[in-house]
């Protein structure tokens, strides 16, 4: 059965277009929930957890990145052995209970292995989502479903800040941790409910190292693969740097800490309509060209707002708008990177969406704590690694993308035909 019949059948079952990217939405918002409406709240946490350095705050956010990048190689075999329903709904409950044990958390030691064993649970909703689409379509249409869960996805970071300091006004940073429990259980309901199982039986693969290895090893000689992978960890690089820093940022540079959900939203906002564009444009455009042409803008502006911050200083609203104008390009890049990265694996998509979750998810994590480790008074290490991470980001695209000629295949892509062509 060819991977086109196998989406056609999926897509006739289960539920309809609109819920569908709902609930796609829905899910992959459990992870900025789990990150962004933290950030009011990590000088309450250090505080009441006595927290004295106030870089070390941004441990929250990356233990629970860890967890979640990590568990993505556990998720994938799974996926594709079980299928996707039940280890999804499986793995919401799990994150809405390492919520509520964050939330009761007496020191910050527990607070951070709470957070680790969320990001695990969390990660299954990355790995899923993704192989769930990839279940349903493939191509520009997949890229266009994925443009449409990411204008929700993209309003969610924007409101969740307002979100943790609204409950910060009603209450303390724990009952933060309260609500994200609350959501998992309404998220697992929804998808016992209403998600029918995407993976057919007879496209699941053996759980063994053996056949492990192989789809490990044949994404990761895929070009087109690990080349949008890269180039989407280095942006995500840029994007956890945004995160970790911007609190200190607001509070410390421009001294304005009642303005941190309004410079929040006005800088990530953006990042909403350009995946709305990008879900109108991508079928007519492609994902390639799209991905080159906003990378190269975004390492341009970037490079932009770096050289006129430090030729002339910058006031908190000069900032915001040179910082929007670099994210706007976000919304274009992600869907069309994954994409991309997505389309030669089909056939071993829940691993392939594992490693690639691994990779961008440690891989960007990591290059945003560094970034966010030199953060010293000044927005300058910020905006370096900013541009640095676009410039690579496009060097790899390019790489990736650059079309084969026609006596020459890519050694991926051959053992891709091989792996399809032998019998089940």
């Amino acid at each position: 059965m060819s991977d086109r019949t196998t989406s056609a059948q999926a897509q006739q079952s289960g539920p309809g277009m609109r819920e569908f990217i709902a609930l796609v939405a829905a899910l992959m918002a459990s992870n900025a929930l789990a990150i962004d409406a933290m950030l009011p709240a990590l000088p309450a946490m250090g505080d009441a957890l006595g927290v004295v350095e106030d870089n070390r705050r941004q441990l929250v956010i990356t233990a629970y990145l860890l967890g979640f990048g990590v568990a993505q190689l556990l998720w994938g075999p799974l996926a594709d052995r079980f299928g996707r329903k039940w280890l999804l709904a499986v793995a919401l409950v799990f994150y809405g209970i390492f919520g509520l044990v964050a939330g009761v958390a007496s020191s910050f030691t527990l607070l951070l292995a709470a957070r680790v064993l969320q990001g695990i649970a969390a990660a299954a909703s990355r790995v899923l989502v993704v192989a769930i689409v990839r279940d349903r379509y493939q191509g520009p249409a997949m890229a266009q479903v994925m443009s449409l869960a990411m204008i929700v996805f993209m309003i969610v970071p924007v409101l969740a800040p307002s979100l943790g300091q609204t409950i910060l006004a009603v209450g303390q940073w724990r009952h933060i941790f309260i609500a994200l429990g609350v959501y998992g259980a309404v998220l697992a309901t929804w998808v016992l409910m209403r998600l029918p199982e995407t993976l057919a039986p007879e496209k699941r693969r053996p759980l063994s190292l053996g056949s492990i290895g192989e789809a490990a090893w044949t994404t990761l000689r895929t070009r087109q693969s690990i080349g949008n992978t890269l180039a989407q960890t280095l942006l995500m690089g840029a994007l956890f740097a945004f995160i970790n820093s911007i609190q200190q940022i607001v509070f410390d540079v421009f001294h304005r800490p009642e303005m941190m959900a309004l410079v929040f939203a006005l800088i990530a906002g953006p990042m909403a309509l350009s995946s709305y564009a990008n879900s109108k444009l991508v079928m007519r455009l492609g994902s390639r060209r799209i991905l080159l042409v906003a990378l190269s803008a975004f390492t341009l502006v970037a490079a932009t707002h770096l050289t006129l911050g430090e030729l002339f200083g910058e006031s908190l609203w000069s900032f915001v708008a040179l910082q929007a104008g670099t994210m706007i390009f976000f919304g274009l890049i992600g869907a069309n990177a994954g994409a991309l990265a997505m389309e030669p694996l089909g056939h071993i998509a829940g691993m392939a969406s594992s490693l690639q979750g691994v990779i961008t998810t440690i891989g960007g994590a990591l290059i945003g704590f560094v970034i966010g480790q030199h953060f010293d008074g000044t927005t300058l290490p910020f905006l370096i690694g900013f541009t640095s991470c676009g410039a690579l980001a496009l060097a790899v695209a390019l790489w990736a993308n650059r079309l084969p000629s026609r006596d020459t295949h890519d050694e991926g892509e051959v053992e891709i035909q091989e792996i399809e062509s032998r019998p089940a």
